[in-house]
This record gives C-alpha cells, structure tokens and sequence, in this order.
C-alpha cells in the first residue's frame, strides 16, 4: 500500500522534480555564460597589456648593444666578452656609440636635444646611465699549504657575507668608495649567484668626450680587479612613438674560474597606463574584474558555509580557492604598480642629470604580467565546460547501473527551443498537426484484419502493445526522476507475463522459420 500510495503521488511529484531540474539546468547555463564572459575579459586584460611594439622596441636595442662589434674587430660584441680587455673595448666602442646620439647620419646637429640623446632618433635617454660593481674581499677561501707560497691571495666567489665594503683605489669618488643600497629594486638573479644592490657606483655625463676619457681613467687605474665579481650597466629610454619605456640591463659575471659571463635584460613596458581610448577600454575591463572577483568570492564564501568540511573534498573546489588566490594577487601587485608609477614617475622623470632607477617599477610590472598568464591558464583549466562534462558523465554512468535510459536535459530543452522558433516562423508544423496525422495513419490493427490475419494473433499484439507502453512509460520516462523507482508486485507480474509472452512468441516464429525452411530444402 505504501508503494501504491507512492505512486499515486506521482504525477504531482514527478512535475515537481521537472521544474527542479529545468531551474538547475537553466542556472547552470547562466553560469556558464557568466564564466565564459569572465574568461573573455581576463583574455582582454591579459593581452590588452602587450603589443608588437614591444617586440620590435626589445629586438632593436638588443641588436645595436648586444650584436655591434667594436671597430676593427668583428667578432668582438658585448656577447663575446671573455676577457676584461675585451670588457674595456665594448664600453669605449659599442656601448659608447651606442648612448650617445647627438647627430644626424649626415653629421648636421639633432634638432631640439634639450641636453639629451635620442637613440635612433627616436629614443629618449632618460637621465643617465649607471655602471655598478660587486667585490669580494682578499682570503675569502683557503689556499692549500703546499701552495700558499706561490699565491697568497684568495678570492672566492660571491656571497653578501664575501662582498667587499671597503674603499680602494684612488679613493676619491664614488667609483672607488663603497655606496649602500638607496633603491627598492629586486637583487639580481644571476648565473654565479645572487647580487644585492649597492657597491662601487659611477654614472656617465651627458657629454660622450667625458665619458671616453671617465673609462680610459678607470682601465688605466685598474677599476676592475680580481675581486671583482660583477659589472652592471643600466640605463632606460623612453619612445613618445608608442609610448613604451626600455629599461635595459647589462650584466658581466667574473667568475672565481677566471673568465667572463654575459647577460642581458632588455623590458619594454607601458608605465603611461591610461592615455588612449583604448586604454581606458582596459581600465573598464580591470573594473570589471574586480566586480567578477567580488561575486565569485562571495558564492565561494557562501558554499563553504553551506557545505562546511565536504566542500574541500572536491578538487573543483581547490581549483576554484586558487583562481580566486591568483586573481586576488593579480589585483593587489597591480594595485601596487600603479601607486608606485603615480609616487616615482614624476620624480625620475625630472632627475635628468641623475640615474633613473626604472629599473624597480619594471620588475614589479613583470611581476604582474606573469601572475595575470598564470592566472588566465588555471582559469581555462578550472573552465567549467569541464564541470559540466565531469558531471553529465556521472550522471549518464549512474542511469546506465541501473538500466534506465540516460536523459541529457541541456540537449532536450534546445531541441525544444529549436523547434518552438521552428514553428513560430512557421518553418515547422506544429505538434498537434503531427499528432493528428499520426492517429489518423496509426489504426495498424484495423489494416490488419482487413489483410486477413487471425483475430487472436491481433489481440495478442495489442495486448503486448499496451504492456510495452505502460513498461516505457514507466522505466523508460523522459519525465525527470531523481531516485531508482522499486517494482511492486503487479508491475513484476505484468513483467513476466510481459517475457512469457515473448517466449511464445519467439517460439512460433521459430516454427514458422523451420516450416518455410522445410519448404525450401524440399524444392
């Protein structure tokens, strides 16, 4: 009876859990599309930052201090370096040619040079540049007994506790004398260590003869020891063109071996964030983002809440905590950006007879462009089509294990959709229309007796009809069903008089076959 009750109750509870699912459904794909325009304004964001001006601006200054080769000797550039005579060469030849630009190709003078060099004609030097060196002290490591005779002197390789704060040389200037660190920049990562900022610091004059004879001056005084273990030279330019800054860094290891390494930094950036229109099209993008961070943390907050420990079961869920981790970093190392470019700009820019450290909010804008890339890649894997797929799946897995026929709603309701248009632009009969004709071309019993087939074959037919239609209809619905429904004892009944039946039928046709088989062999 209880059962009996249950299914008495159907029809009500069945239209219930069919609204239910259509709700669900129907919130799914709002959320879908919500995330897909999220992902479109990351990619918007992402991209929207970089440009091939900045490939070509890196390319052309790479190429005329990296590839020059000093005069008279082709194979000689800063990437060939392996020796300090070699060292000496490029920055009174290459680098120097390199800075200065105070002429024409034709040798008339740069119109409107306002005390400073246009690189390519095009690229303002902002300030002046830097050189900067790193030493170790004397006895930093151990010589063997046996050899201490014949060299005394021991320098190892770089470390800040080796690193030499001691004056030396001429002692005059601040090429000879120790400068503490007066920057927030980032230490420098090289190939033989990591290097802090300070140490033996000069800049260059805004004349290129001053300049010539400020390195003759220090190779003749021997600047360059055998404690030294590293060579910075940084400087950055500016192109109105494309509104790009250049900050460029060249860097010579002196390993302990002996020797020269090479390495290089060229960043070109968009330190002027805000100045086109398309620019403040980003600016609405960055709002935006803030608005889709805001939404997504809060119905995080509200699942966890709700689900409490069995929400961080899910490995979803983990990769939802993340993006929203990743995009919380993005805002706070942009936020920071921007403060810093509105606080120092202004203040670097008016410095032209000092070095302006770009150098700082260069890193810190790399450091933005890589949390956005990696942001915008677990966003595409945290991609929700996945979800989606993950648990159609399921579910499909879970209708077959129980043998019901899977129904894939999210299809259904745009088949449905589809047709609804299908027949409101009258490109489609409506349904009634194909009920009709299907009732009026379906009487298959009447057309039976009328071809002469025995009454009892019909009725029998019929009956197996009715017995399969109420089957279907009740295991095979497209009526939406949450739970395993159990079989009474009537509905087993009719099931195996359903299979009786099917067995006999079986059984005559079999009689037939071997009666037509007969029949065959025989002729």
């Amino acid at each position: 009876m209880a059962e009996a009750s249950r299914w008495h109750r159907g029809g009500a509870s069945k239209h219930k859990l069919h609204y239910r699912k259509e709700v669900e459904i129907t919130t799914t794909l709002q959320e879908l599309l919500l995330y897909f325009i999220f992902l479109i304004n990351l990619c918007i964001l992402t991209f929207g930052m970089v440009n091939p001006h900045m490939y070509y601006l890196n390319k052309v200054m790479s190429s005329l201090f990296l590839d020059t080769s000093v005069p008279g000797e082709e194979r000689t550039n800063f990437k060939s370096i392996r020796s300090i005579t070699d060292f000496w060469k490029f920055m009174e030849g290459p680098l120097l040619e390199g800075l200065y630009w105070d002429s024409w190709y034709n040798n008339q003078q740069l119109y409107n040079l306002k005390n400073s060099s246009r690189i390519y004609y095009e690229n303002i030097l902002l300030g002046v540049p830097r050189v900067r060196q790193l030493k170790v002290r004397n006895n930093t490591c151990k010589v063997y007994s046996s050899f201490q005779s014949l060299m005394s002197e021991c320098y190892g390789k770089y470390t800040s506790a080796n690193e030499d704060l001691s004056n030396f040389g001429l002692q005059i200037n601040t090429e000879w004398r120790y400068s503490t660190s007066n920057t927030n920049s980032p230490w420098h990562w090289g190939f033989l260590g990591v290097y802090r900022n300070g140490g033996y610091i000069f800049t260059l004059s805004k004349s290129k003869s001053e300049t010539k004879n400020k390195f003759i001056d220090l190779r003749l005084n021997s600047w360059i020891t055998r404690g030294t273990r590293v060579i910075f030279i940084d400087f950055s330019l500016y192109n109105a063109n494309v509104n790009l800054f250049c900050i460029i860094r060249l860097v010579a290891e002196f390993p302990a071996t002996g020797g020269i390494l090479t390495s290089w930094q060229f960043y070109s950036v968009k330190l002027l964030r805000y100045v086109s229109y398309y620019d403040y099209f980003i600016a609405s993008c960055e709002i935006t983002f803030c608005i889709f961070l805001f939404v997504f943390t809060t119905q995080e907050v509200k699942k966890i809440k709700e689900f409490k420990s069995a929400y961080f079961k899910s490995i979803w869920n983990w990769l939802e905590l993340l993006l929203l981790l990743l995009c919380f970093v993005a805002v706070s190392f942009n936020t920071y950006c921007n403060v810093q470019i509105f606080l120092l700009l202004g203040e670097l820019l008016e410095s032209t007879e000092q070095y302006s450290d770009f150098y700082f909010l260069a890193c810190w804008h790399i450091y933005y462009n890589n949390i956005i890339a990696i942001t915008i890649f677990f966003a595409w894997i945290k991609n929700m089509f996945l979800a989606i797929i993950n648990d159609t799946y399921s579910e499909v897995k879970a209708d077959y294990s129980i043998g019901r026929r899977p129904d894939f709603e999210l299809g259904k309701m745009i088949k449905q959709s589809y047709k609804n248009v299908l027949e409101k632009f009258r490109l489609k009969k409506a349904r009634k229309d194909e009920d009709k004709k299907t009732k009026d071309s379906g009487d298959l019993a009447e057309q039976a007796r009328r071809e002469g087939f025995d009454e009892n074959e019909i009725q029998k037919a019929e009956q197996m009809k009715k017995w399969k239609e109420r089957l279907e209809k009740k295991y095979y619905s497209t009526e939406i069903q949450d739970d395993y429904q159990p079989v009474t004892q009537e509905e087993f009944r009719e099931l195996f008089l359903y299979a009786v039946e099917l067995e006999k039928e079986l059984h005559y046709i079999n009689l037939k076959l071997n009666q037509v088989m007969r029949k065959v062999s025989a002729l």
